[in-house]
């Protein structure tokens, strides 16, 4: 297998370079012209703005190499005089908003998607919205049926350095996060006349002490251990110094796990407590060991040094809604723990070569 590392970094520049923040048509205008210029896919852009593509189409099986290509707002320091986003390449890192998460690994992908030989039916996908709540890929699947969809799915997020240093991992699970507020009413009045009043703070503190008492799940996924975890991280209430407030409102971070939620439901029990989800991004566990035993068999073939293993991962990602409505779903990708929405983001050019060959190694043995 040649080195694709000289094409991997010019790739991965043209990508980031290109402001994808706001709007991420110009990314995927660049996305639809390269593959249509560089392969005989047959490509696709949605309603959406997904871009997707098929090769070998017809196969038993098809298997799809994931991302998205829409990034977080940069910093001032990570945009150029003309708009556009600065990258820069030193010490083997190359430097730049989207490096990390995940414009490398969508380089990546791409040149394994053109270069490999399979005997499945090979897919890329890249969508947008991945930064708010999996926009792209929910309605990629609101408009697809199972039989439409791919079989399986590698997902290119970060799985570098997870279980040693420099070795790319394969992430077999990982947690969601569930988004609630608790509101508590109550009756206002003055403060010096507390017996006429409901004081609502009183009734969300009752209310934070039943979050505070409750057990999150934990899963075991393929032998690796998930734990979930429960917490308030805001509350919000009073109007006044002297008046008993008759509003607070709390809110709660739960990390979730494929399997049980914390029962947070319970919170209800508490007069004048009423439980809201505002967000719920759904865990990952991929359902077929063998087929995690394949990635884990392909990243190890492109293990530079060291010993990939399967891991989990704390944060969600569009693998999660893809494994929630079937598809066999693992996450590998060059991004280290730490890089993703930073204002140094980086990635290192070893990683994208290794995921570059562990992505054509698995088309290829799947």
């Amino acid at each position: 297998m040649s080195d694709p590392s000289a094409e991997l970094v010019d790739l991965t520049r043209d990508l980031v370079e290109i402001p994808s923040h706001e709007d991420e048509t110009e990314a995927g205008d660049y996305l639809e012209a390269w593959l249509r210029a560089e392969t005989d896919a047959s490509v696709e852009r949605d309603p959406a703005g997904n871009v997707l593509a098929r090769r070998n189409i017809g196969a038993e099986e098809s298997l799809a190499l994931v991302g998205h290509h829409d990034v977080v707002p940069p910093a001032d320091s990570q945009v150029r005089g003309d708009g556009r986003y600065h990258v820069e390449e030193r010490d083997g890192r190359l430097h730049g908003r989207g490096t990390a998460d995940m414009k490398g690994a969508v380089a990546a992908a791409l040149l394994a998607f053109r270069d490999a030989d399979p005997d499945t039916e090979l897919q890329f996908a890249s969508f947008v919205g991945e930064e708010t709540d999996g926009e792209g890929v929910r309605a990629y699947l609101d408009r697809t049926t199972p039989d439409e969809r791919f079989d399986y799915a590698v997902v290119g997020e970060g799985s570098t350095g997870y279980s040693t240093p420099g070795v790319t991992d394969v992430v077999v699970a990982h947690k969601g996060r569930r988004g609630s507020t608790l509101t508590a009413t109550g009756r206002a009045t003055h403060a010096s006349l507390v017996e006429e009043g409901i004081n609502a703070i009183y009734r969300a503190s009752d209310a934070v002490d039943v979050v505070r008492n409750l057990d999150a799940p934990s899963a075991t996924v393929l032998g690796e251990e998930l734990p979930g975890s429960v917490a308030v991280t805001e509350i919000d209430g009073g109007s006044a110094l002297n008046i008993i407030p008759e509003g607070c409102t709390v809110t709660v971070d739960e990390r979730t796990v494929p399997g049980e939620r914390a029962d947070l439901g319970a919170t209800e029990a508490v007069e004048g407590v009423t439980w809201t989800v505002d967000q719920d991004l759904p865990p990952m566990a991929c359902s077929d060991e063998a087929f995690a035993d394949a990635v884990l068999a392909a990243a190890r073939e492109a293990a530079h040094a060291g010993e990939p293993a399967h891991v989990t991962k704390p944060h969600a990602t569009d693998a999660g809604w893809l494994a929630a409505e079937g598809v066999t779903t693992v996450v590998a990708g060059p991004a280290e723990s730490g890089e993703a929405h930073t204002d140094t983001e980086s990635v290192a050019v070893d990683a994208l070569t290794r995921c570059y060959r562990l992505y054509r190694s698995l088309a290829e043995r799947l």
